[in-house]
């Protein structure tokens, strides 16, 4: 349920609200004044305020200002005994939801808090919303190693049990955290991932636990950190082995509490929060060799989750390799491509090192780069590096970076059917046999770029 505040310097105000809120199953906290209302805002995630314009010590207007730089997405009712109309629209430009006179209708009341609620959940989905949109990918797979994967999600996400999602880069570990939370009962609530690899140790604490204004050099605001965004929902912590020792004592001891501080803060900020992690690395061996903490991974790993990498998955291979050329083909409806069965069997024998991640970018550029409806065999080995005449560790890109994308897709076309000529003596209905093309089509490409037969 939500947590309404009421700052009002009247006693009988604040009882009369609070009924009438709490028969309608908010939580209601109060304050006489101000100051007294911030301090709530700033130990608890209220949201909702009901302010009184006229207030001792600090005056309404101006505690709405403050509620607005501090903590915008709260939703704030402004009432008022002397209300005028310069007031009222001071306050909407100020960011307030509505304005009520005294003496106040308590059945107003209720639909304005009703309505203030309903705009801030909006707000929340909506942000919530775009912070998935990145997230497009499905779990591919109905193999042994993934049904395994899907019963200890499905195991798992029904608790507030924590889960370490174990993996090697690239094979899906944000997926599986974001499935978890999907079928959980904070599935309407947030997910918020912090790449502790990504993040200076310097700043580690001030990501997680955010900041006061003014605290270290650079706070210039105050900041929330991502265990209060993530309250109410999940919170992901992506490599969690890459953190400090120090950072890992801090994180452990809001895990068992699941209270914390603010940089430079005082209150105590409680939040409800479950936790996912994972790491890439082998953790029993960071723990045994003093870089991770025994107690915090004896926390973390009630739920391990074991993602096989993607060499392991080889009955996966061809699902994910159409799922993904599916998927980036309906960005180009106009020129759907396909694998010819040779590609796609060399796609299904190469290792993937940098697994799903590996073969997602692959397809993708393929896709991007080749200019035929049907991939071959060469346009894949080319790609891969696997073609025989080609030293091994070349960045194969490196050279199309400078360029536009026609003009790239151009020059590698150019580069293929000159090699492809070479191979075949200059023999143009061999070769054409071998790109998949008709012979009249590759005479158009020769002529397009300008290639020179030897006779």
């Amino acid at each position: 349920m939500s947590d309404i505040l009421i700052i009002d310097d009247e006693p009988g105000i604040r009882t009369v609200l609070t009924d009438i809120l709490e028969d309608e199953h908010y939580t209601v906290f109060t304050a006489g004044d101000g100051f007294e209302g911030l301090a709530v805002i700033r130990s608890r995630s209220i949201d909702l305020v009901i302010l009184d314009v006229w207030l001792p010590n600090m005056g309404g207007m101006d505690v709405l200002k403050q509620i607005k730089e501090e903590f915008p997405e709260i939703e704030v009712i402004l009432i008022s005994g002397h209300a005028n109309i310069d007031i009222a629209v001071k306050a909407v430009k100020l960011g307030a939801f509505d304005f009520l006179e005294k003496p106040l209708s308590l059945d107003k009341v209720v639909t304005l808090t009703r309505n203030a609620l309903k705009l801030e959940e909006l707000k929340k989905e909506n942000r919530n919303l775009k912070n998935s949109l990145f997230v497009e990918d499905e779990m591919i797979g109905e193999g042994p190693h993934m049904i395994k994967v899907r019963e200890r999600i499905r195991q798992s996400a029904g608790s507030d049990v924590k889960v370490l999602i174990l993996g090697e880069n690239g094979t899906g570990k944000e997926l599986v955290a974001r499935e978890i939370h999907r079928q959980s009962k904070r599935a309407d609530k947030p997910f918020v991932e912090v790449n502790c690899a990504a993040i200076p140790d310097t700043l580690i604490e001030s990501e997680l636990f955010g900041h006061e204004k003014g605290s270290f050099t650079n706070a210039v605001s105050r900041r929330k950190g991502k265990f209060e965004l993530a309250d109410g929902g999940t919170l992901f912590l992506d490599e969690i082995a890459d953190m400090s020792l120090n950072a890992q004592a801090k994180v452990l001891r809001v895990i068992q509490e699941m209270k914390f501080e603010r940089i430079g803060g005082e209150k105590s900020i409680s939040v409800d929060v479950r936790i996912i992690a994972a790491t890439n690395k082998d953790i029993a061996t960071e723990v045994k060799q003093g870089r991770f903490r025994e107690d915090l991974y004896f926390r973390l790993n009630v739920v391990p989750i074991q993602i096989p990498p993607l060499r392991e998955r080889k009955e996966d291979l061809v699902p994910l390799i159409t799922y993904f050329m599916q998927k980036f083909n309906s960005s180009t409806p106009d020129q759907e491509k396909s694998l010819s069965s040779e590609a796609l069997e060399v796609l299904s024998t190469h290792p993937w090192p940098g697994n799903i991640r590996e073969l997602k970018n692959f397809i993708e550029r393929i896709t991007i780069m080749s200019d035929e409806d049907v991939i071959t065999k060469e346009v894949v080995e080319y790609f891969l590096g696997d073609s025989p005449e080609e030293e091994s560790g070349v960045d194969y890109l490196k050279e199309f970076e400078p360029m536009k994308l026609n003009e790239a897709k151009d020059q590698f076309e150019k580069q293929l059917i000159t090699r492809k000529l070479e191979q075949n003596s200059f023999n143009i209905s061999q070769t054409a046999q071998i790109l998949g093309l008709y012979p009249s089509n590759l005479h158009g490409k020769i002529k397009k770029h300008g290639i020179k037969i030897e006779k």
